[in-house]
């Protein structure tokens, strides 16, 4: 499909809040797409009206095409995709489930999510192990060059984030992946803001473990997220926390670790978000992964051209290939008061905390940023307003 072709009345249509405001924080949680809503609101009014273990027996079958779109949408087997609240619970539970022993180094990089490196400085603390961050090329992403070179027998596991929150960059997740499997290291890959906005093929990207969200790019529900771990990986991993659906009982005295990917979920979750979840991947899966990402590519390099020419805006987005993630802020207004005022504009942005990206905050040392996150149901007539009214806000500041 090309972007001439690209049917924006339809996906405008199918979403709903398209109609009273402009919403460009879809890096923190996407306005989800009406059949989305529509499947978790029936859902939820079938458990008013009848119990939520009856629902969950009479929609089995539903809510296992999770587990198939997901695999789908990953290119893997479903037997190798987990339903989790979050992507920083799925990223955790296989993290702590490494044996790390003192002296076992994690090679990072400085896009590096902060719940993700609180979770290394705590192993790191406990255990003695040792947090390596590879240092960033000319382009300000992961040098795949330097990686290479710091790949030794000390290395136990890759983690990389593969779009940072605050930031438009893609790391080279595929060139990282390939320098892992050969290396035989096992190699993390944060797909948060990826996920659904980029396509994603695991055993092109060559990723042993993967997380993703829902309430992102995906339009799916909050408090759902999806963790993929390879197959090869699964009986060496055993999950730091333990249940009868992760681990069925035996007997009083034993339990047997599921074989799939399933050990590290939790059998009490969000039922009706795991189902939305399903719709929100086929839903994404219909428009199609390279159209999206086309779309909003384009969209994200407009929006970055017209604000060099605003006088007083500065870019902050690094890398060699950038998304829908345009970061900025301006001599005139902190990011704060600019976000409240685009706000009684009706235009969502937000800002970028220290955490969500804490060493390039320290190496950069730049001001409180303005993230501006575009979807593929953005229009140009959303953009046009957006930088007439962020022109008028800074010349009247």
């Amino acid at each position: 499909m090309s972007q001439t072709d690209f049917d924006i009345d339809r996906a405008r249509r199918e979403t709903r809040g398209c109609g009273t405001i402009i919403h460009f924080n879809n890096a923190g949680a996407s306005l989800p797409p009406a059949p989305v809503c529509d499947v978790v609101h029936q859902y939820l009014q079938q458990e008013e009206l009848q119990g939520g273990y009856e629902v969950m027996e009479k929609q089995a079958e539903a809510l296992e095409n999770f587990y198939a779109a997901s695999a789908r949408l990953l290119n893997c087997n479903h037997e190798e995709i987990a339903f989790v609240d979050s992507a920083t619970r799925g990223w955790s539970m296989v993290f702590y489930a490494f044996d790390f022993q003192p002296g076992d180094r994690i090679l990072t990089g400085s896009a590096e999510y902060g719940s993700n490196l609180t979770a290394m400085l705590q192993q790191a603390r406990r255990l003695g192990v040792e947090i390596v961050f590879v240092p960033d090329d000319a382009h300000g992403q992961i040098d795949c060059q330097a990686l290479k070179e710091m790949l030794d027998e000390r290395v136990k596991l890759i983690a990389l984030t593969h779009v940072p929150s605050g930031g438009g960059l893609i790391n080279p997740a595929a060139e990282v992946g390939k320098l892992a499997w050969y290396a035989g290291i096992p190699f993390l890959l944060d797909a948060c803001q990826s996920l659904g906005q980029l396509p994603i093929d695991v055993n092109r990207i060559c990723c042993d473990i993967l997380c993703g969200t829902g309430r992102k790019f995906l339009r799916g529900p909050r408090g759902t997220g999806l963790l993929y771990v390879r197959k090869k990986w699964l009986d060496k991993l055993e999950p730091p926390l333990l249940n009868h659906h992760a681990a069925p009982l035996l007997s009083a005295s034993s339990y047997r670790l599921r074989d799939d990917a399933r050990r590290f979920e939790c059998w009490e979750r969000h039922y009706a978000g795991q189902l939305g979840l399903g719709v929100a991947i086929d839903y994404a899966l219909g428009w199609g992964l390279e159209s999206i990402a086309t779309r909003i590519a384009t969209l994200a390099g407009r929006l970055r051209t017209e604000l060099q020419l605003i006088p007083g805006v500065s870019l902050a987005d690094l890398g060699l290939k950038r998304c829908g993630i345009v970061t900025f802020y301006t001599d005139q207004l902190a990011a704060g008061e600019l976000q409240k005022k685009l706000a009684e504009k009706r235009i969502n942005v937000s800002r970028v905390p220290f955490s969500a990206n804490p060493v390039q905050a320290e190496q950069r040392q730049l001001p409180e940023l303005v993230r501006a996150s575009l979807h593929y149901y953005n229009s140009d007539e959303e953009l046009e307003y957006f930088l007439d009214i962020l022109g008028s806000l800074l010349k009247n500041a």
